[in-house]
């Protein structure tokens, strides 16, 4: 009976976390420290060789969690370990358009002094060639990431309705 509560407990831990849930937390995420600190918990087991996207997803977390680091160096590294990842998930994949919506809404929301901004233009574009080629989970995340997104202009956001 033990080994089977510690079976269950190791797949529980070990198990890949699913894609909508990760979605529902990725907006979650950035509105508490708990949030990101839970964020990065749930992803921790991700290696860089899993799905490209759970990878993105992970990068984020790195980069909302720098946020909370109390000594600047600490939260300079962990600024640049995330904006590596994610820098090296979509050269994996340039054409997946779900890295780069993650890619925009750090960029959007990432103070200017970081220097990390300056693919806004680029995956705005990308986001709005592709966006209808797209459908059903990913169109409607997409959709919602697009209206409340600081980066598009009530106008742009017209694609998405």
């Amino acid at each position: 009976m033990k080994l089977l509560l510690t079976l269950f407990i190791w797949i529980n831990f070990t198990a890949v976390p699913d894609l909508a849930s990760i979605r529902k937390m990725y907006t979650e995420a950035p509105k508490s420290e708990a949030g990101a600190k839970d964020f990065v918990e749930k992803l921790s087991g991700i290696s860089n060789n899993d799905d490209k996207i759970m990878v993105a997803y992970k990068a984020a977390s790195i980069l909302l969690d720098s946020k909370y680091e109390k000594k600047l160096g600490e939260k300079i590294s962990r600024f640049k370990e995330g904006a590596k990842l994610l820098e090296a998930t979509i050269a994996s994949e340039p054409n997946n358009i779900e890295i780069r919506m993650i890619r925009l809404s750090i960029q959007e929301n990432v103070p200017g002094i970081t220097g990390y901004k300056k693919n806004i233009k680029e995956d705005k574009k990308y986001l709005t060639a592709h966006y209808a080629e797209q459908s059903g989970p990913l169109k409607e995340y997409l959709k919602d990431f697009v209206l409340q997104s600081k980066s598009f202009s009530e106008k742009e956001k017209q694609f998405v309705k």
